[in-house]
C-alpha cells in the first residue's frame, strides 16, 4: 500500500492524494460472487425524496463477503487481492480445498498464495479465523463477532484493529478501535491481523467530483438555511446559529444519545474515548 501526491497541473489535482493501488492483483471479480446494486436516489416508492443529499454516483456491484469464517478445518489458498467499491478494505479471493470460493476481507501482509485457515485447529496467523478463547493475549484482531456465529460486526474498515487483552470466564475482554473495552463471549469468532488499506484515511479526493462519484450530492449548512428549514438558520449576516443541533433539533457536541437502560452496556467495561 502506498500514497501517491499528484502534481497540481489543476486545481482537482492540486491537493490530491491518491491511493496507487499497488497491492490489487486482478481488476475482474469473480462472477460467481457479485450481484447487483440498485440505487434509490435518496427517494422512497413514491418518488419523494426521504434522505437528503444521496444521489449519482458510479455504478457497483455488491461483494459477497464471508464474515462468518464458517469452514472450519478447510485450509484455503488467497487466490488474489482485490477492490470493493462498497467498502475502505480491500478484499481476498480464497479458493478452498474443497472447490468453493469465497471473498474475505484482506488484512494487512496477507499475500496471493498464502494458506489460511479457520476454526479450533487454526494457528494465530495473520488471516487465520480463530474462537477468541484460542487466541492468545495480546494478539491484535479484526472482524469480530458479537454473538457465536452471527458473523463478524466489529473492526471491519480500511486499517481497524482491536486487542484481547484478559480473559475472564466465558468472556474476553477487548479492547476496542474506538477506545471502548468491553467483554465478549469466548466462543465468538476474530480474525488475527489488522484490516487493510490503513493508509485510506490519509487520501484526499482533491475535488468535489470525486464525491459525485460515490453519490454524494452537496451538503447544506444548517446556519445558511431559514428558520422554517433548519433550527440553527435565519439572523441577518452571520448572526445565527445557536447550539449546534440537527434539524430535528436533537443537540449535538457532548449530548448523550445511546439508551441509559440499554442491554449491551453490562458489557462495557470502559466507555470510548471521548
Amino acid at each position: 500500500m502506498a500514497l501517491r501526491k499528484l502534481k497540481p497541473t489543476s486545481p482537482g489535482q492540486r491537493h490530491k492524494i491518491a491511493n496507487t493501488f499497488s497491492e490489487i492483483t486482478t481488476s475482474t471479480p469473480e462472477k460467481s460472487l457479485i450481484s447487483g446494486k440498485s440505487k434509490s436516489g435518496g427517494r422512497n416508492n413514491t418518488g419523494k425524496m426521504t434522505m437528503r443529499y444521496i444521489g449519482g454516483g458510479h455504478k457497483q456491484k455488491l461483494r459477497d463477503i464471508d464474515f462468518r469464517r464458517e469452514k472450519d478445518g478447510i485450509p484455503g489458498v488467497v487466490k488474489s487481492i482485490e477492490y470493493d467499491p462498497t467498502r475502505t478494505a480491500r478484499i481476498a479471493l480464497v479458493y478452498y480445498k474443497d472447490g468453493e470460493k469465497r471473498y474475505i476481507i484482506a488484512p494487512n501482509g496477507i499475500q496471493v498464495g498464502q494458506e489460511i485457515e479457520s476454526g479450533k485447529k487454526a494457528a494465530p496467523e495473520v488471516g487465520n479465523a480463530l474462537f477468541l478463547s484460542d487466541i492468545p493475549l495480546g494478539t491484535v484482531i479484526h472482524n469480530i463477532e458479537l454473538r457465536p456465529n452471527q458473523g463478524a460486526k466489529l473492526a471491519r474498515s480500511a486499517g481497524s484493529y482491536a486487542q484481547l487483552t484478559a480473559k475472564d470466564g466465558k468472556f474476553v475482554v477487548v479492547k476496542l478501535p474506538s477506545g471502548e473495552t468491553r467483554l465478549i463471549l469466548a466462543t465468538c469468532k476474530a480474525t488475527i491481523g489488522t484490516v487493510s488499506n490503513s493508509e485510506h484515511m490519509l487520501e484526499r479526493s482533491g475535488k468535489a467530483g470525486k464525491s459525485r462519484w460515490l453519490g454524494r450530492r452537496p451538503r447544506v449548512r444548517g446556519v445558511v438555511m431559514n428558520p422554517v428549514d433548519h433550527p440553527m438558520g435565519g439572523g441577518e449576516g452571520k448572526n445565527s446559529g445557536g447550539h449546534p443541533r440537527s434539524r430535528n433539533g436533537i443537540p449535538a457536541k457532548g449530548y448523550k444519545t445511546r439508551a441509559p437502560k440499554n442491554q449491551s452496556s453490562q458489557y462495557i467495561i470502559e466507555g470510548r474515548k471521548k
